[in-house]
């Protein structure tokens, strides 16, 4: 019943807000999965999601993260959070832009986080909004910290795709590329960021 939802919720958003929603489909198992796995299992570790949508990438970090962990996800769409609050009781969920996440962060008591996980449609962003929230996410990244985010197969080779990689590869010192993971509609993969720190 709610995979059901999830998708109502999902459709219902990106027909009345598809510069927001970048999505054609709420990601699948395997990449959400794949998502997940840069969190870490033990500790009081803290893990931000930015754009959760639905919430399916908050269910494969729910698996993966310990009792003692904080996870708050931050999505703009009112229509979401709705969703979120309702479906996902276990979630903090935090309403706002994320190029205000640091601001937003210090509001619930966060200066630091241990990872974040990106589903926002990074594509649909100019230059600027890209580089104002990369700035924020490098901000709120513990030294060592992940970051993670995905990107479909098939618009690699568009500019601002390319432009989002540069992007990337100018803010972290390591820049992994996963496989891709060809059971997801569309197919997708993930870069996994990170400053090594001293």
């Amino acid at each position: 019943m709610t995979a059901a939802r999830d998708l109502l919720t999902f459709v219902s958003s990106a027909v009345r807000s598809p510069g927001v929603i970048g999505a054609v489909a709420p990601s699948g198992r395997a990449l959400c999965d794949l998502l997940a796995s840069v969190a870490p299992v033990n500790g009081t570790a803290t893990v931000v999601e930015l754009g959760p949508g639905t919430g399916v990438v908050s269910q494969a970090l729910r698996r993966r993260l310990p009792p003692e962990a904080r996870h708050v996800a931050v999505e703009i769409d009112p229509g979401m959070v709705a969703h979120l609050t309702r479906t996902r009781p276990w979630l903090e969920v935090v309403r706002g832009d994320a190029k205000d996440l640091q601001k937003l962060l210090a509001d619930i008591g966060i200066t630091q986080v241990d990872a974040v996980v990106s589903g926002l449609p990074w594509t649909l962003f100019s230059r600027e909004a890209q580089r104002g929230i990369m700035e924020q996410v490098s901000r709120v990244l513990v030294p060592g910290g992940v970051f993670t985010t995905f990107a479909y197969r098939h618009v690699m080779h568009l500019p601002t795709q390319r432009r989002f990689r540069e992007l990337l590869e100018e803010s972290f010192d390591e820049v992994r590329v996963t496989p891709t993971v060809w059971r997801n509609v569309p197919p997708a993969l993930c870069y996994q960021c990170r400053n090594l720190g001293v």
